[in-house]
């Protein structure tokens, strides 16, 4: 599970740009959490904190009870990250790229290799798996992101913009992989601007404006907040404004 409270980020010299202003919201067990806003609303920003790459500047959060910040290494062991920059090392193959990352977490031998086989198949990637990524495409090379991301069988899973440069079957794909981790009980925090996959993934929304939490319940709870029969007019009326609505 993962609570965060209060969370607040700056940059620039004197902290003036507040990427994320008290975020406050929980992502569950065995569901899946969406995080909506628009392009710089600070879901990346969140993301990072929470996968311990960045500290908060205030506020607090943990993961299954771990504190970000003070539990830092022990927090990396149960969480899997998918993040804006897919880093893939472009002269190892898609298994050199996944199983690198399994060793990092201590994985070796039989269980790690039949752990990249079952993740690369799942994910369409078989026939490409002995191949460098140095030339794979966009959707390819995400693949292999969310394989790496996974292979050590992670408690939490967090994903920035996970669908970005997937074609559709792929796309069909990796809603059905989430599905079946939240059956096996994974918390799964997901960040999008896509209002589809929100309304077929998501069991419940936190939707971020200006690095603030605006609304969170089920797309029912929020369509009935707002009085709206469509998500996308929901969050339109929720963030009081469609300026700076992603494509």
């Amino acid at each position: 599970m993962i609570v965060a409270d209060g969370l607040v980020k700056t940059f620039g010299k004197r902290g003036e740009i507040r990427a994320v202003d008290g975020a406050t919201f929980t992502a569950a067990d065995a569901a899946i959490t969406g995080l909506l806003g628009p392009n710089g609303a600070g879901k990346t920003t969140v993301l990072r904190m929470l996968a311990t790459l960045i500290p908060p500047d205030a506020g607090a959060a943990s993961i299954d009870g771990l504190d970000i910040v003070r539990e830092r290494a022990r927090v990396r062991k149960g969480i899997g990250v998918l993040s804006d920059a897919r880093g893939l090392y472009a002269r190892l193959t898609a298994r050199e790229n996944v199983r690198y990352y399994g060793r990092l977490h201590g994985l070796a031998g039989t269980a790690l290799e039949t752990r990249i086989d079952a993740l690369l198949g799942e994910l369409g990637l078989a026939a490409l798996a002995d191949r460098r990524t140095q030339g794979f495409s966009q959707g390819e090379k995400m693949k292999v992101a969310i394989a790496r991301a996974l292979v050590h069988d992670p408690a939490t899973i967090m994903l920035d913009e996970p669908t970005s440069g997937l074609d559709v079957m792929s796309i069909r794909g990796l809603r059905d992989l989430l599905r079946a981790l939240r059956a096996a009980g994974k918390c799964i925090l997901i960040s999008t601007h896509v209002m589809q996959e929100v309304a077929l993934l998501c069991d419940r929304i936190v939707i971020l404006g200006g690095g603030r939490v605006q609304a969170t319940g089920t797309g029912a709870e929020l369509l009935a907040r707002t009085g709206e029969t469509s998500l996308e007019d929901a969050f339109v009326s929720l963030l009081g404004s469609a300026e700076g609505l992603a494509a």
